[in-house]
């Protein structure tokens, strides 16, 4: 069994400390601030410091987005259990220099769970997007996060139809 798996199954930890722990995530220092029990709403704070920083002095994007990527698989792997979740595709807008500390905003709405679970019931399957950010100590979107996921069922292979 590898590191990530161990923590992620862990059940001496609670889904704080999974995040927290997590071998990329705990290099980083993120801090989890909020993670409802429900899984639908998750603040991180990810720190500027003075490893994450680049010659400019503001937050790698690169920092930005490995704790961006996972996050909204994350959170329908915990609302829909029992079906495979992966980041299908991770855009990030960069509006404002990461000079402070940044504070990840997730949140999954009641229409959008509802939209998914409609969707695995008919189709089985569902790629929804997500809409969320960073935030600058002063409240300011810093960065914004557009991410498309991919919920499947358990043991899914996508055909591939190869023509020769």
């Amino acid at each position: 069994m590898n590191l990530r798996k161990l923590i992620w199954e862990a059940r001496w930890l609670n889904d704080k400390q999974r995040i927290e722990w997590y071998p990329t995530f705990w290099l980083m220092r993120i801090k989890v601030l909020e993670l409802s029990p429900c899984w639908r709403k998750i603040t991180i704070l990810l720190p500027h410091s003075w490893i994450a920083t680049n010659t400019g002095g503001s937050l790698f994007g690169g920092f930005q987005a490995s704790l961006a990527d996972p996050i909204a698989a994350m959170a329908c792997h915990k609302v829909f259990p029992g079906y495979s979740v992966w980041t299908r595709s991770l855009h990030l807008d960069f509006r404002h220099e990461g000079v402070t500390d940044l504070q990840l905003r997730f949140r999954m709405t009641a229409e959008q769970e509802q939209r998914i679970a409609m969707e695995l019931g008919t189709k089985g399957r569902s790629t929804p997007e997500f809409e969320y950010g960073y935030y600058l100590t002063d409240g300011t979107l810093c960065t914004l996060v557009k991410a498309r996921v991919a919920i499947r069922p358990r043991g899914y292979r996508k055909n591939k139809g190869f023509k020769e």
